[in-house]
């Protein structure tokens, strides 16, 4: 019986410092990217700058839409108005 404890308690061991080993580097490696995103390096704020860049595109693109349909708008406005003035102009002849 003294053998069996013995085994089992190395065993259990062994499955423990393989644990915290496991858990050491997950620490090592979560500090290691906070450590990288706080020192501002990299592309967190590369990032942030093209966030923001994409912002004002897809503003000035929906700008840019509005504008385009309000001048088919008027476009189509215009068209309906020469084509009621040709009729009327070839009704009299």
């Amino acid at each position: 019986m003294p053998d069996a404890a013995l085994a089992n308690a190395n065993a259990r061991a062994a499955r423990l410092s393989a644990r915290v080993q496991q858990l050491e580097t997950l620490l090592s490696r979560h500090l290691g990217n906070q450590a990288w995103h706080e020192s501002g390096l990299g592309s967190p704020a590369c990032t942030e700058e093209l966030q923001q860049t994409i912002t004002k595109f897809e503003q000035r693109t929906a700008d840019l839409t509005t504008a385009l349909e309000e001048r088919e708008a008027e476009l189509k406005a215009a068209r309906e108005a020469n084509r009621q003035l040709t009729r009327a102009l070839n009704q009299r002849e």
